[in-house]
This record gives C-alpha cells, sequence and structure tokens, in this order.
C-alpha cells in the first residue's frame, strides 16, 4: 500500500489538516501519515476548521521524526518553510514536496484572528492536496518508483541498500535469489539482523553508530550465509547514496555470486588465490571452502599440519572472512615462550605477582578481547597452563598471574600443531579434555609433496615477488631446475621452498637459475630413506634414522621428522639419556 508522510513542525496543525484531506480525497488506498519535528498536541481549532467542510481529524496518535523507525514511503510533503535547512535524512526511497504554508501558531493571535488564519491554512492544504491526486501527480510518481523497481529487478547483480543506521530499504530480485530472503523479510531491519557480521562482512563502515562512509569500496570478496544456512562467496561494491542537499542518507551495496565459478575453476584445476594461499590443488580448495564455512562461526579450529604448511594463514584468513575481522587478531608461538613467562603473556599479571612485575600487564587473551587468539604450538603447552586454557575455552573467564579479579573476555581461539595431539594424549602429555575443546572444527593441511602440482606454482609466485623486490625482471627457472625442485621432498614444505627460491635468486647472476644455484639439500643426489623422512611420530628408531640421514645435525633432523627443535630436544632429554 503507498504511503505518504506529511511533516510540520510541532505535529500540531498544518501536517493534521493534509493528513486528514488526504485520508478524504485518496482515490485509492493508501496510508497517511501525520509527523512533526516535535509531536506536540493537535489544536483544538483544527477539528472545528476541519468539521466545517465535512472532514474529521483521523483518529490515531502523531509522530515525531524519530519515532518514524524504519519506515519507508513513497512520498514526504514537508510544510513548514522555515526547516527546509533542517530536513532529516529520512529512511528509503521517496519523493519530496515542499509545501511552504505559514504555521497559524507561530505568532499569538486574537481567537477570531486565529480561526481565519486556520481556516486560510485549511483551504490552501485543501487545493494542494486535491491537486496531487487530481492531476494525477501521486499516481505519476507512483509509476515512475514502479518502473525504476522494475528495471532494478531485471539486474543480474544483487542491490541491497540500507541508511546511516543500516535498516535496509532497498532489496531487489537478484538479492533475493542469492540470498534466499524475500524482499518483505529484509526491509525496515537492521542489515546485522539479517546477516551476522554485516552484509559486507569486515569492509562494512557502520560497526559503531557515528561511523563515517567511504566514497566507494570496489570489488572485494565476502562470504554471506543465505536463508538456508548455505555458505556464499559474494563480490562486493559499496558506494554512499546522498540526496539532493549532499547528505549522505544511506550506502548501496552492489554484488554478484561467485560460488559458481569458482567451482567450477576449481574442477578445470585452475590456479586460485585465497588469503595469501595459491594453489590449484583440490584438496587445498576444500580447505578454502572449510574456512569460509567455519568464519563466521564461534567454534574453536585446531589447524594440524607440518611445519611450513601455512597454519598461520589459514588462522588469519578464518579470522578475515568472519564477522571477527572487526576486532583484533593475536597471534602467540606457545613453543617459543619460556614456561616461566608463558602464562602471563597469555593472562597478563599484575604489580608485583613475581620478581620483575613492575606493572600490571595485560595478556594476549585480554588483547584478543573480541577478535581471535591464535596459539600455534598448542602441543607445547605445560599441564598447569592447560587447565587455565581449558577454563577460558569452557567459561571465557581467568585471572591474571597474582590476580584476584576474574577477567571475561570473549575470543574466538583457533590453535594449530605439528604433533599428533591424539599421541600426546595418549602418553599423557596433554589433557584429553582440553584436546576435545580445541578440536571442535579440524583442519587438516597437506604437506607440500602431497601437492606436487603446486609446486611449479609457487615457485613462479616467489620468484616474481622477490625478483620485483630486488628490481630485477625476467628471471624465470630452467627446467632441470624446476626438476630438482619437483624430485624434493620438502620436508620445510611451502616455507622451505620460498627459501629455496630467496636463496637461488641471489645466488643466480643471470636471468635463468639453474640447479646449481639451488640450497644443496634440493640438488643432491642421495635422498632421505623415507621412513625416516616421513614418520611423524617420534620413536628412538625414526630419531636415530634422522639424525644418521643429517649427519647428527639436530636442526636438520627436527626437519625431516617434521617437528621444531625445541620438541626433539625434550624429547631427546626424556626418552634418550645421553650414552656413556
Amino acid at each position: 500500500m503507498p504511503k505518504i508522510l506529511f511533516v510540520g513542525e510541532n505535529n500540531a496543525c498544518r501536517s493534521r489538516m493534509a493528513q486528514a484531506f488526504t485520508v478524504a480525497m485518496a482515490p485509492f488506498p493508501l496510508e497517511a501519515i501525520s509527523a512533526g519535528y516535535r509531536n506536540g498536541v493537535v489544536h483544538p481549532m483544527v477539528s472545528q476548521v476541519l468539521a466545517e467542510v465535512g472532514v474529521a481529524v483521523t483518529d490515531g496518535p502523531g509522530f515525531s521524526l524519530g519515532e518514524l523507525g524504519g519506515q519507508s514511503f513513497d512520498l514526504v510533503v514537508v510544510l513548514s518553510p522555515r526547516v527546509r535547512e533542517q530536513y532529516p535524512a529520512l529512511h528509503g526511497l521517496h519523493g519530496v514536496l515542499w509545501w511552504n504554508l505559514d504555521d497559524p501558531l507561530a505568532t499569538p493571535q486574537a481567537p477570531e484572528a486565529l480561526l481565519e488564519a486556520m481556516r486560510r491554512c485549511r483551504d490552501q492544504v485543501r487545493v494542494r492536496v486535491e491537486t496531487l491526486f487530481r492531476d494525477g501527480y501521486f499516481h505519476a510518481l507512483l509509476t515512475l518508483k514502479e518502473n525504476a523497481t522494475r528495471v532494478l529487478d531485471s539486474l543480474a547483480e544483487g542491490l541491497v541498500a540500507h541508511d546511516l543506521s543500516r535498516r535496509i530499504f532497498f532489496f531487489n530480485r537478484a538479492a533475493e535469489r542469492i540470498t534466499g530472503y524475500a524482499r518483505e523479510e529484509v526491509l525496515g531491519r537492521d542489515c546485522y539482523d539479517v546477516f551476522p557480521g554485516g552484509f559486507c562482512g569486515h569492509k562494512c563502515s557502520f560497526q559503531e553508530s557515528g561511523a563515517c562512509v567511504p566514497e566507494r569500496q570496489t570489488g572485494y570478496s565476502v562470504n554471506i550465509t543465505t536463508k538456508s544456512g548455505e555458505t556464499r562467496q559474494v563480490e562486493v561494491s559499496v558506494v554512499p547514496m546522498r540526496d539532493n542537499a549532499g547528505r549522505t542518507v544511506g550506502v548501496l551495496a552492489s554484488y554478484h555470486d561467485q560460488t559458481r565459478l569458482l567451482e567450477l575453476e576449481r574442477r578445470l584445476g585452475e590456479k586460485q588465490e585465497f588469503a595469501g594461499i595459491i594453489t590449484r590443488d583440490h584438496k587445498m580448495f576444500q580447505i578454502f571452502d572449510l574456512i569460509r564455512a567455519v568464519a563466521n562461526s564461534n567454534a574453536p579450529v585446531l589447524i594440524q599440519g607440518e611445519t611450513g604448511t601455512g597454519k598461520e594463514l589459514v588462522a588469519a584468513a578464518i579470522h578475515r572472512e568472519g564477522w571477527r575481522a572487526r576486532g583484533p587478531f593475536v597471534a602467540v608461538n606457545c613453543g617459543a615462550l619460556p614456561q616461566g613467562t608463558l602464562e602471563s603473556e597469555l593472562f597478563g599479571h599484575v604489580k608485583g605477582a613475581f620478581t620483575g612485575a613492575i606493572r600490571d600487564k595485560k595478556g594476549r587473551f585480554a588483547l584478543a578481547d573480541g577478535g581471535t587468539i591464535f596459539l600455534d604450538e598448542v602441543g607445547e603447552l605445560p599441564a598447569a597452563t592447560q587447565v587455565k586454557l581449558l577454563r577460558v575455552l569452557q567459561e571465557g573467564t581467568f585471572e591474571p598471574v597474582g590476580g584476584e579479579r576474574t577477567v571475561k573476555v570473549q575470543v574466538r581461539v583457533i590453535s594449530a600443531t605439528n604433533r599428533d595431539l591424539k599421541e600426546l594424549v595418549a602418553r599423557g602429555e596433554f589433557r584429553e579434555d582440553l584436546y576435545y575443546r580445541l578440536c571442535v572444527v579440524p583442519i587438516n593441511l597437506p604437506p607440500l609433496r602431497e601437492r606436487r602440482n603446486d609446486i611449479p606454482l609457487l615457485a613462479t609466485h616467489f620468484l616474481e615477488r622477490y625478483a620485483a623486490e630486488e628490481q630485477r625482471s625476467a628471471v624465470k627457472l630452467s627446467s632441470s631446475a624446476l626438476a630438482a625442485l619437483m624430485d624434493y621432498h620438502w620436508p620445510g614444505n611451502v616455507r622451505q621452498l620460498e627459501n629455496a627460491i630467496r636463496f637461488a635468486l641471489v645466488k643466480c647472476p643471470g636471468r635463468v637459475i639453474e640447479p646449481e644455484h639451488l640450497p644443496p639439500e634440493i640438488t643432491v643426489r642421495e635422498r632421505v630413506p623415507a621412513p625416516a623422512r616421513l614418520r611423524a611420530k617420534l620413536t628412538p628408531e625414526a630419531i636415530e634414522k634422522a639424525l644418521e640421514a643429517a649427519g647428527d645435525n639436530k636442526l636438520r633432523a627436527a626437519k625431516l621428522l617434521g617437528v621444531s627443535r625445541a620438541t626433539l630436544y625434550r624429547y631427546l632429554r626424556q626418552h634418550l639419556p645421553p650414552k656413556d
């Protein structure tokens, strides 16, 4: 049903008259609403002068503009000449008429003079309302709006428009098709209530009240959750919408669905880059899908994979793709922090808690409040810290070291390890209840040797990047150098490949990288025996074979075993005491 809003100053005289005449004269059903910049009491003479011409004041209360909420109108008529510059940015797409009628109540008058002023105002309002309908202006406005909507509904791109309070006032047919929501379900609602985290994802400019609107945001990808719960990837462009006075009244987001295109690229095995991860491997495409699926969830994620497979990249991608992207991302390497300070680093401490604690200090969990904390090498946590981490996962609370005050945080926990946590649980080195709390959503990253088709792709990518940094052009890999890369087992995975390309670029004086420019371990003919190279489980036999293959170099042996040097040293101390 069409809707007209009449706006006065106090909603006590002119807007009430216009509402009453509209209800009486409209040739078709519509809704007429009277509002003011302030909501006053209707003057008794209004009813008197309307009754003289056979029209009654419409029943029901009037409104102030602030009480109209998310309502949209087809036409707004402003009756006051004194408030044109203060006319507010109202919700929706509507036409505006300025009738500029003087207010009979503006100056005190004797009753007889006031009555005559009321009658003049009544007659002026009646003529304008009569003209609005008799000459077809309102019908023409509705037809124009319907035609514009019809054109926008024919577009393949989805269009979503909302005001400065994030209330949606336009939603075309393509938007319905892509999201699964009917426009009647979303119009007038907060965008964040329909799409958790906002339709525009972490690029939203309306996460906080009073945010400024950027001039334009073009061509970035976000994940949305459809009405049926399906995750779809769309490419979004956002522009501000302004009224005739140049004031920003909202934003328009246009988007198209990339889900089917990306799926087709995967089937064809084409290169795809996502969150800094480059691949054409089907296993990695499945991980991309899983990242998108869990991004807007609060469920803890455990990323498992060998050293150098890109676990932190995956953790950062989960954070950036979800609604928590507007919060902090705090990464902690649990294996790199001394056990004596680990608890303080994670949970903070109060002044005087221990020697050197000269002031209160926030821990990483407090710094990550509202965002994500990434616990790398989580298998290295000592037993006492495991207990405290379990409480954070269960209750979202902890006490700083030496403190008595309980701190509550809203933090998503993503953890990673290159060790077999189930094996650690079986050996009593990791709490079983903590393992199941951390591993709600497991993500297993394949080693580079299991995605060999990515080796040329990644090598070329790293070569182009670092050649550009060093201002060198047209540096390429020879076929023999590429063959050596393909033949190598890559115990250090993608990180090792990246370092090898940097090494070769430094060593190569010309434009073609040959095998002799690669690190020696890649071109050596003697390969490490497969049992030592691939065994992820630490056993005395596996360690002895790795040390033998590495010439007793413990750092290289740790890489061959797929564990950190600290893990290897700890295992050696516990299980392999020095020989006499």
